[in-house]
């Protein structure tokens, strides 16, 4: 994993996710899999970014995600590129919905815990707060354990 400085060619979102930093920068990150050793290399490579570092990435895919997250760094925006999304919040033992049709979007604020669903192939673009993230398995309709914010610390 490595954030590139300049990119000359297009960039694939679904496979190349762009870091934005500090100076409004952005980077492509080279090399991103959703893999403990690569996280933590981009979590050390962006670290001087703190809480203003965000990642975009689009996510394409079909039925209930598989986990709950939390971003207690900062707001995490969703947008609907295809197909229909449903992103289901959780704020102290209550749930809300929104349902997202393609170019719309929603914003899951800092540190509220959220699963994201797709009814039927759809794709989202997510703009997302990483220092911090919190993942747990989704079972049920509601994130298990505490519902309340992370430290950085326990983040990826």
């Amino acid at each position: 994993m490595r954030l590139v400085e300049h990119q000359a060619e297009a960039l694939d979102l679904r496979t190349t996710p762009v870091h934005l930093g500090r100076g409004s920068r952005a980077r492509p990150v080279e090399g991103f899999a959703w893999d403990p050793e690569v996280l933590q290399a981009y979590t050390a490579a962006v670290a001087a970014d703190g809480a203003e570092g965000r990642m975009v990435m689009i996510f394409d895919g079909e039925g209930p995600g598989d986990h709950w997250e939390s971003h207690p760094a900062g707001d995490e925006l969703v947008v609907c590129l295809t197909g229909s999304v449903t992103v289901t919040r959780e704020v102290d033992g209550v749930s809300d919905q929104v349902v997202l049709g393609p170019g719309e979007a929603t914003v899951n604020p800092a540190g509220v815990w959220h699963a994201v669903d797709m009814e039927g192939p759809a794709s989202l673009l997510s703009v997302t707060a990483t220092l911090g993230t919190d993942h747990r398995p989704r079972s049920g309709t509601r994130p298990a354990g505490d519902l309340g914010t992370t430290s950085p610390e326990e983040g990826a």
